[in-house]
C-alpha cells in the first residue's frame, strides 16, 4: 500500500462560497489518492497578539494542530489590495508561533490564486510565497498557479469546467509528487 499524505488546505478567503473554497474543493475531487486534502478553517483566529501567547486562544491550538498534523499545506488565496487577505497573514502568523515552534516548517506547501481580475491574484501568491521561504517550507516553484476570471472556472451547476479541470488536474498530480519527494517520512 503506498503512502497517503494529509494536506492541510488554508483558504484565504473567508466566504462561505466563495471561488476560492471551490478551487479548494475542485483541487480535493482531482487529488490523487496519495494526497488527503482537508480544508482548514481560519476565520475563527483571533488576531495574532504575542501578549495572549501564555494563555492561547484554543482556536490558536486548533489550528496549530491541524496544520502539525499535517504533511504538506495547500495555500488558495484571492488578492486583496496585491497581496494576502488579512485573515489569511493573520493564520500564517499564528500557526508560525511561538517563536522556534512553527507549524509550518519542512511542510511541503504550495500555492494557488484565485481572483475575478485578469492577473489571477498575482501579488498573493506571491506574497504568501516570500512567507514561506521564512516559514521553512519547500514551495513548489511549477507549475504556478494564478486563475483570474474567477467566475469563468465554473459551470452553472457549480462543477470546474472543461477548460479549467485539465490545468488544475495537472497541477494538483505535480504537488503530489512534490509532497512525496520533500515530506520527510
Amino acid at each position: 500500500m503506498s503512502q497517503v499524505y494529509s494536506v492541510a488546505v488554508v483558504v484565504g478567503s473567508l466566504r462561505k462560497d466563495s471561488y476560492n473554497r471551490k478551487v479548494a474543493r475542485a483541487l480535493g475531487e482531482l487529488a490523487p489518492s496519495s494526497l488527503a486534502l482537508k480544508i482548514v478553517e481560519i476565520g475563527d483566529l483571533p488576531l495574532y497578539n504575542e501578549d495572549v501567547e501564555a494563555n492561547a486562544p484554543e482556536a490558536w491550538k486548533r489550528f496549530r494542530d491541524e496544520i502539525r498534523r499535517s504533511d504538506a499545506v495547500l495555500f488558495v488565496t484571492p488578492e486583496y489590495n496585491r497581496s494576502v487577505p488579512g485573515g489569511l497573514k493573520n493564520a500564517i502568523d499564528v500557526g508560525s508561533r511561538p517563536y522556534g515552534q512553527s507549524a509550518w516548517s519542512g511542510k511541503p506547501a504550495a500555492v494557488v490564486s484565485v481572483s475575478p481580475g485578469a492577473i489571477g491574484g498575482f501579488g498573493a501568491n506571491h506574497a504568501v510565497r516570500q512567507a514561506l521561504v521564512f516559514l521553512d517550507m519547500p514551495c513548489m516553484q511549477m507549475p504556478e498557479a494564478y486563475l483570474g476570471g474567477a467566475a469563468s472556472l465554473f459551470e452553472d451547476s457549480g462543477k470546474l469546467n472543461d477548460k479549467t479541470r485539465p490545468f488544475l488536474q495537472a497541477f494538483i498530480d505535480k504537488f503530489a509528487a512534490w509532497v512525496k519527494l520533500n515530506r520527510a517520512v
